[in-house]
């Protein structure tokens, strides 16, 4: 099946035995993939477009740890063609990294024309995860902020370059429960860390650096897109919906409902002004 869906014939719209195949694969795989599975071959036609305008697409996965940003991943990438786009997690900086500018290994990882780049989490580290456990200087973490959006706007004014920011929101007991569900199944014991193990401990920090993040660098030009991600098949769904709706790609699929669910994804901005009405008085979150 592999196979085949590497290889979609460009009539696969009047093509009913191939539409056939698809349904039947996806049935062994659940519902919510039969649902993906239009959108899935609309990414690949996306991925087409890309490639014979010479674009670039950047698309970053943040958010805390359980979010569902590795499987939303996957998802996306399942039937794209592999030599035309990479997934990147990048772990640890190594000591001569650490004294060179934060951006530069993730500009070294950016797309060449016609590929799409995925960051499994990306330079927001430095907004998100680094000050919390003190991996940065304040003085770092206030200079990261200040030029973050320069630099991201550099990365796009050539007009080929499409930079998509997605937040994965996942709240703090469905967190929990997906951290338990790791402890207790071999097959996902290794995705445990024991920065996973304190999240949930350093939960309302990480809240405060969230809503720094997305006041800050939520722009007109390049918003974050906070994903709900509580329900991973909604999220999965709505991520797909985005990416598509973000380039004018040809031969779109007009049967096919792009309009994203408002309960799922919202603008960073609209996240930002809702969280700034959890401060206490003290101006600590109260959750």
């Amino acid at each position: 099946m592999d196979l085949i869906l590497s290889k979609i014939p460009a009539d696969y719209k009047t093509n009913a035995d191939f539409i056939e195949q698809l349904k039947q694969h996806s049935l062994k795989q659940g519902f919510s993939k039969i649902e993906l599975m239009p959108y899935q071959v609309e990414l690949n036609k996306l991925q087409i477009h890309l490639e014979q305008e010479g674009m670039k697409m950047i698309i970053l996965f943040d958010g805390r740890d359980a979010s569902g940003k590795g499987g939303t991943i996957r998802r996306v990438t399942r039937y794209l063609n592999e030599k035309h786009y990479r997934i990147v997690a990048l772990g640890k900086p190594t000591e001569s990294q650490q004294t060179e500018l934060h951006m530069k290994r993730y500009i070294e990882q950016f797309p060449h024309a016609g590929e799409i780049v995925l960051f499994d989490r990306s330079w927001y580290n430095r907004a998100m995860v680094e000050p919390v456990f003190d991996f940065c200087t304040d003085k770092q973490y206030k200079s990261f902020l200040k030029y973050v959006n320069s630099y991201e706007n550099s990365f796009v004014d050539d007009g080929k370059t499409i930079l998509l920011k997605l937040y994965f929101s996942v709240s703090k007991t469905e967190q929990k429960r997906r951290f338990d569900r790791r402890k207790n199944d071999p097959l996902r014991q290794w995705k445990l860390s024991e920065i996973d193990l304190q999240a949930q401990q350093y939960w309302n920090e990480f809240t405060e650096m969230k809503y720094k993040m997305l006041k800050k660098t939520s722009t007109k030009a390049l918003p974050w897109h906070v994903i709900r991600s509580d329900n991973k098949d909604l999220a999965r769904m709505e991520t797909i919906k985005l990416i598509l709706s973000s380039v004018n790609y040809a031969d779109r699929n007009p049967s096919l409902d792009y309009d994203l669910n408002p309960k799922i994804i919202i603008s960073g901005e609209e996240e930002a002004i809702r969280m700034s009405k959890e401060y206490d008085k003290h101006g600590k979150f109260l959750r």
